[in-house]
């Protein structure tokens, strides 16, 4: 087995839903040891959310494979010990608790800084730590609403979320890369620190060409479905078989490729209603009769290798089924199979390959699976767990 980047790191983490343990289970894939602090007997919430994976919930099963989890009752001074005891050897600790929560029992930074200077504490939350609106509650729709996501996704007449937790993931995925720069800091500095993740602010981030399209109270970008709101033919069309084809076109010299190849109609390449992107999105409608006239005595195969033909970018418009079965991933062979408590279940590997590790896909951990061994490792005696479990502690 080679090393990976992050074999002896250790990771604490106070973790529900979908922001800290996207963070931390990327963490894990590198070789960091996770430690999963969960509540006695139910844990993690996302646990209930569905039982689609053989009884499990989807969102669980993804995000926290490689894992130990632990059972802790942390409104218990005895369950509290045990954790400041686990933060004496840990080089991060994370946590998407509820605004306050940490703090309050004395687990935020400045009270941690002086007895564990090298600790990384990574809080995130909806809204971060100051401001006024650092004590809101914050799930992930709510951040799409808030961060203006809503109002440029979604038809004309109606706003859509994403189809999956986009604020969460955005907001993982910083504090995922905020904790690799703060142990990279600290190989330089010696010391570790503290990092702030707002949800608002990552999908803010996300935002940035929307803002800048309307900057300065210009007006936004319309809601388009799937299709682009400012480049045209960009999005989907409908074939004579009733399937979807995607494409998309970024310069001339792609439209007078489409023109020719595809529409089998060089001419309109020069027709002045359609001779820059600017004059194709203001005739949208007819330059999509046009399409859809041809595309419509085509099946969604011919469309597409029509497509290949002109080099134009295109895609089908999968399901989750095809997606599951993409020829493209099982050709790089990205699945693996991960225990879990429902058994084996497969998995995609993390995105980037690497040549000189593999990443860890270790099991799905059964809820407080690994209480005993860690309280072992601890110190702690049989005698000690023992009355650690009869007062609810653990």
């Amino acid at each position: 087995m080679t090393t990976r980047p992050l074999d002896g790191i250790t990771v604490i983490s106070l973790e529900h839903a979908i922001a800290a343990p996207f963070c931390t289970r990327q963490l894990a894939d590198l070789g960091a040891r996770v430690i999963k602090i969960e509540r006695p007997g139910a844990g993690d919430f996302a646990r209930a959310y569905d039982q689609r994976v053989n009884g499990e919930a989807s969102h669980f099963v993804w995000v926290n494979r490689s894992k130990e989890s632990l059972t802790l009752d942390l409104k218990q001074p005895a369950a509290l010990q045990v954790l400041q005891q686990l933060l004496q050897d840990a080089d991060v600790l994370v946590q998407n608790l509820a605004p306050g929560a940490a703090a309050r029992m004395g687990l935020g930074y400045e009270q941690l800084k002086d007895r564990h200077p090298k600790l990384v504490v990574c809080d995130i939350s909806g809204y971060g730590d100051d401001g006024p609106y650092r004590d809101k509650k914050a799930y992930d729709l709510l951040i799409q609403s808030e961060a203006g996501f809503l109002s440029v996704t979604g038809t004309p007449e109606d706003p859509c979320k994403a189809g999956n937790s986009v604020a969460d993931i955005a907001a993982g995925m910083y504090a995922y890369t905020s904790v690799l720069a703060a142990l990279l800091q600290r190989g330089k500095t010696g010391r570790g620190g503290h990092i702030d993740v707002s949800m608002l602010e990552a999908l803010g981030e996300w935002m940035g060409y929307p803002m800048y399209y309307a900057f300065d109270g210009a007006t936004p970008p319309p809601r388009s479905a799937a299709a682009h709101a400012t480049i045209y033919p960009y999005g989907p069309f409908k074939a004579g078989d009733g399937g979807t084809v995607m494409l998309g076109l970024q310069n001339e010299r792609e439209w007078k490729l489409f023109c020719e190849h595809v529409l089998l109609a060089p001419e309109l390449a020069v027709d002045p209603r359609f001779d820059s992107n600017a004059r194709r999105n203001q005739h949208r409608d007819t330059l999509k009769a046009l399409i859809l006239d041809t595309f419509g005595a085509l099946s969604s195969a011919e469309v597409l290798a029509r497509l290949d033909q002109a080099q134009i970018a295109n895609a089908r418009m999968n399901d989750m089924a095809g997606l599951w079965a993409h020829p493209q991933l099982q050709a790089r062979e990205r699945w693996r199979q991960v225990a879990s408590p429902a058994g084996p279940i497969p998995a995609l590997l993390p995105p980037g390959r690497h040549s000189s590790f593999d990443y860890r896909m270790d099991p799905v951990p059964t809820v407080g699976q690994h209480t005993e061994a860690i309280l072992q490792s601890l110190g702690r005696s049989d005698a000690d767990i023992a009355a650690l479990r009869a007062q609810g502690a653990v």
